[in-house]
């Protein structure tokens, strides 16, 4: 509008500067037409000319709207019923989104009436939204699948065929319309989602990670999230050609962590294929590397064990060079109490159990405590305490995807096909109460010493008979106090009771100890 108005100005401004420059430079004009001689100046000819000029151009405009005014009435009212049309199909959609069924009825009759099916191709999304809300899947489905034989509603079309496929359980189906519609266009990620999860539910990992490749190169997806992916996939691969393909199983796990620096089964199956190459030096500072940030129980029972052909004194000088790069660890310290148990330093081995299970009362760290007193004293008392411990401590973090559990790691789960959903953590349903430091204290204390060890002398109890020497009487056995026999589960803490269970006869505790990790 305002550059309108500079024009008309400007244009208002050079008409006036000429007529100026003609009456400052008058003249005369003499023509004979027809025998007639007419004279003017020169300003009454040029005004005569300009208003001859703009008497044709208003017959003209007039003239040509008297005969375009059919055409510009049909125009005028064809916009004001396409305008009630798309607001009729406005107020459907979201009706429709909304859940009204009948005013989505209504405004789908409405805006079918007012505008074209063949020119807004939204009309067959309300009458399909609608067809769902009333309950007429029927009908609905039908009209999903004209849509997707139409190109330009096509991606519509299998979007509302797939989701009507989930919703019957109907995963072939649902498959099959999420295959169309990322062939067709990768850049939709639902469609990429689904073909992707089919892949990795079939073990089709080159297949996966192409279809990840082109919804990264489509800008589908994040590049920290593609990234991500590609290395469980890479994981998945590796973990295939463990067995068969130790080489092949490298490059696919060190690709992974080229990815994903950090990923600890991508790290595990790389180290381990880099073990059976006799590669021990690259594999352990990859263990080395990923224990320094996430220290993991399987890095340090494989880092441990990474040479089949040492000893124990090895195992334990392994263990503790890990403990090095981690210090204040409970799972490094578990991992030294093992490895000291196995070369028989009971004393290092009892020592880092205790502050593991002090550190986190876990199920595992409280059975090592009972393998240790299994191995060195025998003592049943003992053992059962520590079992008892751990049949009340929280349960051990394991592979948890969708409330299934695993030993180990899987790139799919079982439930869903969801990739990458397996998290290490406590199964919810097996997480324990808090334990207080005060009771976990408690139940190191108050243990008898072990069965080899001196037990401090009981104070001898004495009577003195009057007029007659002092008579010794015998020491009684001490009894327990209500506090002491009071059973688990029926008042007061669990945690702090000493073994009431004189545990079983010598010949029984002379048999094979039983690993218990």
């Amino acid at each position: 509008m305002t550059t309108r108005l500079l024009i008309f100005a400007l244009a208002v401004l050079l008409f006036g500067a000429g007529f100026s420059w003609l009456a400052d430079r008058p003249g005369d004009i003499s023509m004979v037409w027809q025998g007639q001689r007419l004279d003017m100046s020169l300003m009454e000819a040029t005004t005569l000319v300009v208003a001859l000029v703009a008497a044709i151009l208003l017959t003209w405009w007039l003239v040509r709207a008297v005969w375009q005014s059919p055409r510009a009435l049909t125009r005028h009212f064809r916009a004001r019923k396409r305008d009630r049309g798309y607001q009729a199909l406005s107020t459907g959609l979201i009706a429709a989104g909304a859940g009204d069924a009948s005013l989505a009825r209504k405004m789908s009759a409405r805006a079918q009436g007012l505008l074209k099916a063949d020119q807004e191709p939204l009309l067959h999304l309300l009458d399909a939204q609608t067809a769902l809300i009333e309950g007429r899947h029927d009908d609905a489905r039908r009209k999903f699948e004209r849509m997707a034989d139409d190109p330009e509603t096509r991606e519509l079309g299998l979007r509302g065929l797939y989701l009507e496929a989930k919703r019957l359980g109907a995963g072939d189906a649902a498959r099959q319309y999420a295959e169309r519609a990322a062939q067709t266009s990768p850049h939709l990620s639902w469609a990429a989602q689904a073909a992707m999860e089919h892949r990795c539910q079939t073990g089709q990992w080159d297949e996966a990670i192409r279809l990840l490749d082109q919804s990264r190169a489509a800008n589908a997806i994040d590049r920290k999230e593609a990234d991500r992916k590609k290395a469980v996939l890479l994981t998945a691969k590796a973990s295939e050609k463990l067995e068969t393909d130790p080489h092949g199983a490298q490059e696919n796990a060190l690709a992974a962590l080229k990815l994903a620096d950090n990923f600890v089964p991508a790290g595990l199956i790389a180290a381990q294929a880099l073990f059976r190459d006799d590669n021990l030096r690259k594999g352990a500072s990859i263990l080395e590397k990923i224990w320094k940030v996430d220290p993991h129980p399987e890095i340090a029972r494989i880092y441990v064990k990474a040479r089949s052909g040492d000893s124990a004194l090895d195992r334990l000088k392994r263990a503790e060079k890990l403990e090095s790069l981690k210090p204040n660890n409970a799972d490094a310290m578990a991992a030294v109490a093992k490895a000291a148990l196995d070369a028989r330093e009971f004393t290092l081995a009892r020592s880092k159990a205790e502050s593991a299970a002090r550190m986190v009362p876990s199920e595992s760290n409280f059975l090592l405590l009972a393998d240790i007193e299994e191995a060195e004293t025998g003592d049943q008392g003992r053992i059962r305490h520590w079992m008892n411990q751990a049949l009340r401590a929280p349960r051990d973090a394991v592979w948890t995807a969708d409330g299934v559990t695993s030993s180990v790691w899987l790139p799919v789960s079982p439930v869903t096909g969801a990739l990458d959903a397996f998290e290490w953590k406590v199964p919810v349903g097996q997480i324990a109460g808090p334990v207080e430091e005060g009771e976990l204290h408690k139940a190191f204390d108050t243990l008898p010493p072990p069965a080899n060890e001196p037990r401090p002398a009981e104070p001898v109890p004495q009577t003195i008979v009057r007029s007659e020497p002092a008579v010794v009487q015998p020491a009684k056995p001490a009894e327990s106090t209500p506090a002491q026999s009071q059973p688990i589960g029926q008042g007061g803490p669990f945690f702090g009771h000493p073994p009431d269970d004189p545990g079983v006869k010598k010949s029984l505790a002379e048999t094979q100890p039983l690993r218990l990790y």
